[in-house]
């Protein structure tokens, strides 16, 4: 089984994925980068996410998601650059493989007291909010 379209292509050719179509977008990591979002972080290296020091299970789709969404600037993220950064392959205007990802990430970090959510841009793409507090 392949877990992403990447993976896929390696094993159908028999080389290495195609660099992502957008590479200027995906910044470089170092060994110890970590991506701070509120009381999330994600340990880009170590394949770790955490919610105010407590480990959320994600699948490396998941977790690379995330990581777009939750890098600065966080911003929204059109489907075409998502495509290119998770995915490493070129939009081809079916959102249904991002949509279904999208909700699965979601409904983990709906678990989350307080946690950040995926708001959707329609039309457009995928931003990380906040959630707010209730007023008091």
């Amino acid at each position: 089984m392949c877990a992403d379209i990447g993976e896929l292509r390696a094993m159908l050719a028999g080389t290495l994925p195609a660099e992502p179509e957008f590479p200027d977008e995906i910044p470089a990591r170092s060994p110890s980068e970590k991506v701070s979002f509120g009381d999330l972080v994600v340990d880009v290296v170590q394949h770790q996410v955490a919610w105010r020091g407590h480990a959320l299970d994600l699948t490396r789709l998941e977790h690379r998601l995330l990581t777009r969404l939750a890098s600065p600037p966080v911003e929204v993220w059109p489907y075409e650059r998502l495509f290119a950064a998770v995915w490493d392959s070129a939009y081809l205007g079916d959102t249904s493989i991002l949509h279904s990802a999208v909700k699965r990430l979601r409904q983990k970090l709906r678990a989350l007291d307080g946690g950040p959510v995926v708001e959707t841009v329609r039309g457009i793409g995928y931003r990380l909010k906040q959630t707010v507090a209730p007023a008091a």
